[in-house]
């Protein structure tokens, strides 16, 4: 079976401007391709997570992982990313 190149991305920490935009900006510094969002604040706390296609992009997994985590902590987030084999297997029923 293929591998896939689907990463899940997922943001939590106090609401705050721009979190979309700065997520997004990495992902499409590194050529990523958003497929899917959803996000949703609870009073004033951000919750999202992203489905991100990593087949056309310039960076390998690890580097982008190290960028949106850095761009957390610039922020006071916690920004983290997983492939989806690995999301697929930790939450699986």
């Amino acid at each position: 079976m293929p591998q896939s190149n689907r990463i899940i991305v997922t943001v939590t920490g106090q609401d705050r401007v721009g979190i979309i935009a700065a997520v997004s900006t990495i992902l499409a510094e590194a050529n990523a391709n958003i497929l899917d969002i959803s996000q949703t604040t609870l009073q004033e706390f951000f919750a999202m997570i992203m489905m991100v296609d990593l087949s056309q992009a310039n960076a390998p997994l690890e580097e982008i992982k190290r960028r949106l985590a850095a761009k957390g902590e610039e922020m006071g987030l916690r920004i983290d990313a997983q492939h989806e084999d690995v999301f697929k297997y930790m939450h699986r029923i």
